[in-house]
């Protein structure tokens, strides 16, 4: 079985070293970061990102659902840092770029805080992650950069590891079901790791970002009363810089 076999390799790979979890809130992260539990445990710890471009009331609700999992998790509430880097950005990629950089650098920060050396930087990278961020062959060209794809600054000086890496999402929901995550979490919709970043077009702004997640939460609640949620892979609601009427 899958969860048994990925357990003993990354105990086997990792031994008694020390692991920070890149946790985003979404459904391959926790997946990842419960089968690292199951496997080394008190050498596990994670870090979620409090980046300020989730939803409304997503980071409280995440964490408390990490709570509930048994995981031990420090939240990095940073999301003056990652407005302050996203200023006077308008190109989805150079949101992307902007967002993993930084991302890597409120690792290397909480690992430091760690009081244990850390030797492994661990997430919860899918299949279909590698395959939109990376050309192939030839003049293959990139779909969109991850932020978790790509690997890591020398700088770091961590190793990585990626239990999800070969599998797809539905597999990775099979999993998730096999460890017992609850199915209403495990069926939650997709969303992009530079989040509200890229669902928000052009400049980011305080403002805008608050617009946008009253919005996306009308929108997602909807669905739900008309119980069209489940039966739609992935919603969410666009700002476009554009004035539709008036000014």
């Amino acid at each position: 079985n899958f969860i048994e076999e990925i357990t003993e390799k990354i105990r086997a790979q990792v031994g008694t070293d020390h692991v920070i979890l890149a946790l985003s809130g979404g459904v391959d992260s926790t997946v990842a970061a419960i089968l690292l539990n199951r496997a080394i445990g008190e050498q596990l710890h994670c870090i979620f990102v409090d980046n300020g471009l989730l939803r409304k009331s997503e980071a409280e609700q995440v964490m408390a659902n990490y709570s509930e999992f048994g995981l031990s998790v420090t939240c990095a509430k940073v999301a003056p840092l990652f407005l302050e880097t996203l200023s006077g950005k308008t190109d989805p990629e150079a949101k992307r770029k902007a967002i993993g950089e930084l991302f890597i650098r409120v690792f290397e920060s909480e690992a430091k805080a760690i009081p244990h050396p850390i030797h492994w930087l661990a997430q919860g990278t899918i299949y279909p992650d590698v395959i939109e961020s990376v050309s192939v062959t030839g003049p293959s060209v990139t779909i969109k950069s991850h932020h978790n794809v790509g690997g890591l600054p020398e700088a770091m000086n961590m190793k990585l590891i990626e239990p999800l890496r070969s599998l797809f999402k539905d597999e990775v929901r099979r999993v998730g079901n096999a460890l017992g995550i609850p199915t209403s979490f495990i069926h939650r919709h997709p969303f992009p790791g530079p989040g509200m970043a890229i669902r928000c077009l052009g400049e980011i702004t305080q403002e805008k970002l608050v617009m946008l997640r009253e919005a996306d939460e009308i929108f997602i609640q909807a669905l739900r009363d008309e119980n069209l949620y489940d039966s739609i892979w992935q919603a969410g609601a666009i700002l476009l810089p554009v004035i539709v009427t008036g000014k």
